[in-house]
């Protein structure tokens, strides 16, 4: 059975960034981790805006996560992301890296190491 097909939005994504098809300083990857302190007040920010700081303020949220979840290009949320991050609404930080295995040695010792209590 094939998926219902989604509606189109009813603004054009470039109106949701007033025209801007670039982040003004910031470069953020896919996976930037978005909070909201939730410390500001939401008046005068656009309705996408508004619903991506309600998005960052239940926790971390990455950003590819919320251009899903406001159905908005990559490209646009991280506008969005930008303008909000300049504005103290949104705070970032980098992925957390993928964590390194430590050597088969180094385990095998505190393996050992355990069993000798």
């Amino acid at each position: 059975m094939t998926e219902p097909r989604r509606r189109p939005p009813l603004i054009r994504p470039y109106m949701a960034t007033g025209g801007r098809t670039r982040a003004s300083r910031h470069l953020f990857d896919v996976l930037t981790v978005l909070h909201a302190p939730g410390e500001l007040p939401v008046e005068g920010l656009s309705p996408e805006q508004r619903q991506l700081v309600d998005l960052c303020e239940n926790g971390l949220l990455a950003l590819v996560d919320a251009a899903n979840a406001l159905q908005l290009p990559i490209g646009v949320t991280k506008v969005l992301v930008a303008d909000l991050v300049a504005s103290g609404h949104l705070m970032t930080r980098k992925p957390i890296p993928r964590a390194v295995r430590p050597e088969d040695h180094l385990l095998e010792r505190v393996r050992d190491a355990l069993r000798a209590l």
